[in-house]
């Protein structure tokens, strides 16, 4: 993307190895405040690392990366920063805990470990839950709703502390296939009318360009980084050149 003013995040000739072989090379990219940026690419292709750095996980080796126009190595304001992995996969259907308190656990660093919630903070876990259509299911245990279900309750849990970005790796894997075009509307909500950037991790290829603003394709360097619009103008060739194998395109709305 041209002429990114005030990026929320600008990556700067990253590279990235585990051994001695590179999982992300030379990789730059800007992120400006409002997208919705969807990060595809093959398994291996160095997404769930780029997320690493991008949480602070793990340490920069080459280049350079900002979050909120600060350097990450020195950037501390991670209340900022919402993140969701692919809980609902894995996540113990026997824990004995509320919706709601589920929710409201993500205030423990600001309520303090075995402090009482405010009526303040309590609105605040309400508001979560109806952002992302959940607040009629508050006091049902966590382990009662299907994997789809979870996984908005995890999102809420992540919206509670209100952050200005929400990162989501593979955020559908354990949604039905059903649902997952009803998911994607939510998140799609969630960024205009909340006005939270969101970058999105997804293995889909053709299924979320109707909802993002952006797309880049990720397979150790950065391949694609555009419009929605432009990224839909690929063909299937010069996708498949980026993913090194052919590429179905697939539409949940059918």
């Amino acid at each position: 993307m041209d002429n990114v003013v005030n990026p929320i995040i600008k990556i700067e000739d990253i590279s990235y190895k585990y051994t001695k072989d590179l999982v992300l090379e030379h990789v730059s990219l800007e992120i400006p405040k409002g997208a919705f940026l969807a990060i595809v690419g093959p398994n291996g292709s160095g997404k769930s690392t780029l997320l690493k750095l991008l949480l602070g996980l793990f340490k920069l080796q080459k280049g350079k990366i900002e979050l909120f126009g600060e350097d990450i190595r020195r950037f501390k304001a991670w209340q900022r920063v919402g993140f969701v992995s692919q809980k609902a996969n894995s996540f113990n259907s026997g824990f004995p805990a509320t919706v709601f308190e589920v929710v409201q656990s993500g205030l423990t660093k600001k309520i303090g470990l075995f402090k009482f919630a405010s009526k303040e903070d309590k609105s605040r876990v309400k508001k979560a839950l109806e952002s992302v259509d959940m607040l009629g299911y508050q006091n049902r245990n966590i382990g009662e709703l299907s994997g789809g279900q979870q996984q908005r309750v995890f999102i809420a849990r992540s919206l509670v502390s209100e952050p200005e970005l929400l990162i989501l790796d593979e955020p559908t894997v354990g949604v039905d296939s059903k649902n997952v075009h009803q998911f994607y509307e939510m998140l799609e909500m969630l960024n205009k009318k909340l006005g939270i950037t969101l970058i999105l991790v997804t293995h889909d290829v053709g299924t979320v360009t109707d909802k993002v603003t952006h797309v880049a394709c990720l397979n150790k360097k950065l391949h694609f980084h555009g419009d929605a619009c432009e990224y839909n103008e690929l063909d299937e060739v010069e996708l498949s050149s980026i993913y090194g194998h052919g590429v179905q395109f697939l539409n949940h709305d059918h």
